[in-house]
């Protein structure tokens, strides 16, 4: 009978199949019945016949729920529970305990056990309390996930186009969002990769899960496993304290690795059993971990160019590019420069037209970067709210314009034949190189080999 009336639980948005459960008990008849029982009822399910080995157990396999009879020969459970709470993170613990030991049940609640039922227990009602326990466990991890969330990351910017090129990606945007499946984002420095990858997020069905940041070209590979697999207290040097990793942190949400091109490929490994299969192990632990994470992941390399030099894994290479998108560099989005322009300047500045002119001219290396960061520069120089010429950085000033693509006079001629044009020039000016023309085209090597079958370009 329980010590408390234990009310119907709808268990709305728990999967049992997600639940790893640990059934401790020295009564064989009892713990074969509960685990035939959860078992059934679709948990992972585990059982130990004493504390010692319910410790083992627990030790390397990370489990979310653990049912522990308080009475046992060897360690009492009250023993084992101290043990369990030292895990981390720490699992829901419902203890069981005989009509006449009230007390110890009550001490169990003082030193975290989520709640205690008498024996015999019903195992309905055993399997209601273990739904509140999962449900308060997950409680506390989105808590702890919103609140690391907020530390870390900045609130996202809107993205700004109109030109041909950036509707497409809106439209990949909108089609990629509605799945769970990794995305690559691809494209040269300072075209907005993570904007991208914001905009993914938040049309997507985990938009009120945490979305985790994090850029491999500014760590250590060292720091970089410790940041993204967590670590164990002692595992290197500084290690003073267990920490969780990014997955852990982004468990049921999504984590977006920035130049992910950047990562060894002793990390290479450890992503890929990732993704999949969820599992992970911290830096110096044993204990296996499962996480539920979307990657999104981003790169200003050729990533299929490095699988092709075996600079990257091919097997991850192929994992993460389940869905694409190439960003385009600024210079092939010119409908968008004078809309970034005016953005970046705000509604109270004025632009000559020259500096208009001039803007829109430049070919932009560093892309929608460079160009946020030439506008700030001449607000801090101009005066009376006007931008001139004077207030732009020589480098743009001095610039050659692009040059104009050479279209047929006299024709009226469509998209299709102006990329045409547009892919055999830049092929010439980089002097049939591949590598060198998908990369001034904002494109991989791959989509360069269709369009020049496409074009007929020898």
């Amino acid at each position: 009978m329980a010590t408390k009336e234990v009310e119907p639980l709808t268990p709305s948005g728990i999967d049992n199949s997600q639940l790893d459960l640990l059934i401790v008990d020295d009564e064989e008849d009892f713990r074969e019945s509960a685990y035939k029982y959860f078992k059934r009822r679709g948990f992972r399910v585990e059982q130990a016949e004493d504390g010692e080995e319910a410790l083992n157990v627990s030790t390397n396999r990370k489990f979310d729920i653990v049912v522990l009879d308080i009475h046992m020969p060897g360690m009492s459970g009250l023993n084992v529970l101290e043990g369990l709470m030292e895990r981390d993170p720490a699992p829901k613990v419902v203890m069981l305990t005989g009509g006449g030991t009230i007390q110890n049940a009550v001490d169990s609640m003082k030193k975290g056990a989520y709640d205690f039922l008498t024996k015999p227990a019903r195992l309905e009602d055993l399997e209601r309390l273990i739904l509140h326990a999962s449900q308060a466990r997950q409680l506390e991890k989105e808590n702890k996930q919103l609140k690391e969330v907020i530390r870390r990351q900045a609130p996202p910017t809107n993205m700004i186009g109109q030109s041909p090129a950036m509707l497409e990606v809106f439209r990949l945007i909108e089609r990629t969002a509605n799945s769970e499946m990794p995305v690559l984002i691809q494209g040269e420095s300072g075209t907005g990769k993570e904007l991208v990858a914001r905009a993914i997020h938040k049309a997507s069905p985990l938009a009120d899960k945490p979305l985790v940041v994090i850029n491999c070209a500014a760590l250590a590979e060292q720091l970089l496993e410790s940041e993204l697999f967590g670590h164990e207290k002692g595992a290197f040097t500084g290690a003073v304290a267990a920490k969780p990793g990014l997955f852990e942190i982004a468990d049921g949400g999504a984590l977006f690795i920035d130049e992910f091109g950047e990562m060894s490929g002793n990390l290479q490994a450890k992503l890929l059993r990732v993704l999949e299969d969820g599992s992970m192990r911290r830096v110096g632990s044993v204990t296996q971990r499962h996480v539920k994470v979307r990657l999104i992941a981003a790169t200003n390399r050729d990533l299929e160019q490095e699988v092709h030099d075996k600079k990257f894994r091919e097997d991850l290479f192929y994992r993460i590019n389940v869905l694409g998108i190439q960003l385009p560099p600024l210079r092939q989005r010119q409908g968008d420069i004078e809309l970034l322009v005016r953005h970046f300047a705000g509604e109270d500045w004025t632009v000559d037209e020259p500096v208009m002119q001039k803007l829109c001219s430049y070919s932009w290396p560093g892309n929608v970067r460079q160009l946020q960061n030439a506008i700030e520069r001449a607000k801090v120089l101009a005066a009376e709210d006007r931008i001139e010429m004077k207030n732009l950085p020589m480098a743009i000033c001095q610039a050659e314009p692009i040059p104009m693509t050479s279209l047929p006079v006299g024709e009226n001629v469509d998209l299709e034949t102006i990329n045409r044009i547009h892919v055999a020039e830049t092929y010439e000016k980089c002097e049939r190189n591949k590598t060198r023309t998908a990369r001034a085209l904002g494109i991989n090597r791959r989509s360069l080999y269709r369009l020049l079958e496409k074009y007929q370009i020898s």
